[in-house]
C-alpha cells in the first residue's frame, strides 16, 4: 500500500507553474464607461476657442401678412437680436503622467508600460470630460436647463407620464433621454407595473430602452444623491434629461479644439514633457472641450426623481 502511495506523487500544480508561460491581459480598469453622451453629441470645432451664440430676442418679432387685398400696406418689421449673447469659452482638463525610466525599460514586455500608463490616464480624462459636460458649474448641461424646461415627478418614481411631459418640452425632434442606470431601471418597473413595458433600441450595437420611440441612454455622471454607484435596493434621488442635438437642429452641441500639437483625439493631445534629473519621464495629457445649448427648448430635466420605489405584485 505504501508503495502505491508514493507512486500517485506527481509535480504540484504550483511548482509547474513557476516554468510555465502565462497569458497576461492589458490592466483592467472598471471606472471606463461607454460614454454614449460623448458619442451622440454634434462636436464643433472651435478654431479660437471661443464660441459666441447669437439669439433672437422673441419669437414673435415678424410682423407678416397673409391676404389677397393687393392695396394692403406691408409692415415693417425687422428681427432683434440680443445685444449680450452668450459667449462658451472651452475649459481644460489635464493630468501629468509621471513614468520611471527603469520601469518602461524593463518592464515593457509584453505590454508597453507607456503605452498602458498612457492609455489608462486619457480614459481617465475622457471620463472626467463627460462628468464637466453634464455637471460643470458654467457649461454643465444640468446646471444650464432653463426654469421653464424644468418639471419635478408626479409621486417621485419616473412614470410614463413623466416622461410624456418631459417630451412636451423637447417636441422638436428630441433625440434621446439621459439618466443614471439605476433611474432607467426605476422607470421600466414603473412601466412594467402599468402593463406597458417599453421596447428596446439598437444603438452602437448595444439596446437601449426606449419611450415613444426616444432612447433611454444611460450615465453613471447624472449623480444620485451625489453618488455614481448606489447599492441596488437603496433609495435616492436623481434627475433625468431630454436633449435635441446637432447644430443644424438648434439642439446642444459639444464644443473642442482643433489641431492641438500631439492630438490624439478631437480636442486631447498628449505632449512628452521631458526627463528630469531623477530619470522620470513626464507626459501632458489635456483635452479641451465645453457645450453648449444654443435655443431653451433643446434640453428639459425632470427632477426629485426617486430611484428606490419597488412593488409587489400578486400571481
Amino acid at each position: 500500500m505504501a508503495k502505491n502511495d508514493k507512486l500517485r506523487h506527481t509535480l504540484s500544480d504550483q511548482a509547474a507553474y513557476q516554468l510555465a508561460n502565462v497569458t497576461k491581459t492589458p490592466p483592467q480598469y472598471g471606472a471606463i464607461t461607454p460614454r454614449w453622451l460623448v458619442r451622440l453629441l454634434d462636436w464643433k470645432p472651435l478654431e479660437a476657442g471661443t464660441l459666441r451664440v447669437n439669439r433672437v430676442v422673441s419669437d414673435n418679432a415678424v410682423d407678416v401678412v397673409c391676404g389677397q387685398e393687393e392695396t394692403q400696406p406691408l409692415p415693417d418689421t425687422y428681427v432683434p437680436y440680443e445685444e449680450k449673447p452668450r459667449e462658451y469659452t472651452l475649459n481644460s482638463i489635464s493630468a501629468l503622467l509621471d513614468v520611471h525610466t527603469r520601469t518602461s525599460d524593463l518592464y515593457s514586455n509584453p505590454y508597453d508600460q507607456i503605452k498602458e500608463q498612457l492609455r489608462l490616464t486619457i480614459e481617465t480624462v475622457k471620463e472626467r470630460q463627460e462628468s464637466e459636460l453634464i455637471n460643470n458649474n458654467d457649461y454643465g448641461l444640468l446646471k444650464n436647463v432653463p426654469a421653464a424646461q424644468r418639471i419635478k415627478t408626479r409621486k417621485g418614481p419616473p412614470t410614463p407620464d413623466d416622461l410624456d411631459d418631459l417630451i412636451s418640452k423637447v417636441w422638436k425632434e428630441p433625440s434621446f433621454f439621459l439618466a443614471h442606470p439605476r433611474a432607467i431601471a426605476a422607470f421600466g418597473r414603473e412601466c412594467t407595473r402599468r402593463g406597458v413595458p417599453p421596447p428596446t433600441a439598437t444603438l452602437f450595437g448595444s439596446s437601449f430602452l426606449t419611450w415613444r420611440g426616444i432612447p433611454l441612454v444611460p450615465t453613471d455622471k447624472l449623480f444620485v444623491d451625489g453618488k455614481t454607484a448606489p447599492a441596488v435596493g437603496e433609495g435616492g434621488k436623481t434627475s433625468i434629461l431630454l436633449l435635441r442635438v446637432g447644430e443644424q437642429k438648434q439642439g446642444v452641441i459639444g464644443l473642442y479644439q482643433p489641431g492641438l500639437p500631439g492630438e490624439q483625439t478631437p480636442g486631447l493631445s498628449v505632449r512628452f514633457m521631458g526627463l528630469n534629473h531623477n530619470a522620470v519621464g513626464s507626459y501632458l495629457v489635456s483635452l479641451y472641450c465645453s457645450a453648449a445649448i444654443l435655443t431653451d427648448d433643446a434640453i428639459a430635466a425632470l427632477d426629485d426623481v426617486e430611484v428606490g420605489n419597488y412593488h409587489e405584485y400578486k400571481y
